[in-house]
């Protein structure tokens, strides 16, 4: 049972302008947070200490020796744990007040609206956009505010969207950007403490809607450049136009969905008449590494420019390094015709784990 009594909320109770009131806000709210990683795992640990009394976790990822130098929730004895049920005991060892809910499954715009449900707040802690645009339309359908936050490198921002009177994030970006247009972190690469510092300020932004104070970034995006230490501020309007929240409205989404497999099914899969044909859209010298030699490989950066060469007619299978590169080439191909489509879930690590374990990994 929650209990403001507890000293570990002493220094929030005795805080002039929030206090015992806000407290008792904090104690029930609850939180949908997406993705487990850099941004998920400093906000998931600051709203749990804080004593938000709902904490739900949408992740399907195992702990990487690679998350280890920015996602701090996890530490090297977890590498090959499933990301959900280290965080689960880590957020009640932080504060065993606090429930917590775990989701092991992908966000999409299929299960987004059932995921958003009940929460006060969303904090979009993801790496991809076919979530994130996914996010923003469940949180508007809900009338749920989501907190944004990105980083690459040594710089970050963050928003609040889909607020009462405020903009969505497709006011911001209306169209998802070509697969390739923008580096993930494992391609460009990112300053550990980054994702850290913005992720608290998705937390911060966090409490200040469920407790109603201070002034929430809804129509301005907070830009933050760590090398310099500098911050700006730009403002973002609601568009008349948007596809999403002005009156007149366009479909978002495909309403057909993505398969998505481990590697033993889609190996098993290889031996059918019907095969998919597995695309790795890693980068040339990744493929260099190590390939499945009945892959074709098309970069995720060229995709747009090379999917006149692929048949919409054919089953294709998505590959990368992990899955999520080959998610967003999935749901562009989506987008662009393709309707038989297949993620390998776990990319090419997994799939030298459990189909074929002469395949190295990196």
């Amino acid at each position: 049972m929650y209990d403001l009594s507890d000293p570990r909320y002493a220094r929030q109770l005795t805080l002039r302008g929030f206090g015992p009131a806000a407290q008792d806000k904090l104690a029930t709210g609850r939180v949908l947070i997406v993705g487990a990683g850099g941004l998920g795992s400093p906000a998931a640990s600051y709203l749990a200490a804080a004593g938000v009394g709902t904490i739900s976790l949408v992740d399907t990822d195992v702990v990487d020796v690679t998350n280890l130098h920015r996602q701090l929730l996890y530490t090297t004895p977890d590498v090959g744990r499933a990301k959900l049920d280290v965080a689960r005991e880590r957020l009640y060892a932080i504060n065993p007040q606090v429930v917590v809910h775990t989701h092991d499954t992908r966000l999409t715009a299929q299960n987004a609206a059932a995921l958003v449900a009940g929460h006060d707040v969303v904090i979009d802690a993801t790496d991809n956009f076919p979530a994130r645009y996914a996010i923003n339309d469940a949180c508007l359908a809900h009338g749920v505010p989501f907190v944004y936050g990105s980083v690459a490198r040594f710089d970050g921002q963050v928003s609040v969207f889909a607020a009462p009177g405020g903009p969505c994030y497709r006011c911001l970006f209306p169209e998802m950007p070509a697969p390739g247009t923008v580096p993930t972190c494992a391609e460009e690469g990112v300053l550990g403490v980054v994702p850290g510092v913005i992720g608290l300020h998705q937390a911060t932004e966090a409490i200040k809607l469920l407790v109603g104070i201070g002034t929430p970034l809804v129509g301005q995006l907070l830009l933050v450049d760590l090398l310099a230490q500098d911050t700006q501020r730009i403002a973002v309007a609601r568009r008349p136009d948007c596809p999403a929240c002005s009156d007149v409205r366009t479909p978002s989404l495909p309403s057909m969905s993505i398969q998505h497999l481990d590697p033993t099914h889609v190996a098993a899969l290889l031996a059918s008449d019907d095969a998919p044909i597995i695309i790795d859209v890693r980068e040339p010298w990744e493929y260099d590494l190590v390939h499945l030699p009945v892959s074709t490989l098309i970069p995720l950066s060229t995709l747009s420019a090379r999917a006149n060469e692929l048949d919409p007619t054919r089953s294709y299978a998505l590959l990368c390094h992990h899955g999520m590169r080959s998610e967003m080439a999935a749901n562009w191909l989506l987008q662009h015709g393709f309707t038989r489509l297949i993620n390998i879930d776990g990319g090419i690590d997994a799939w030298s784990m459990d189909v074929d374990q002469s395949l190295p990994r990196y």
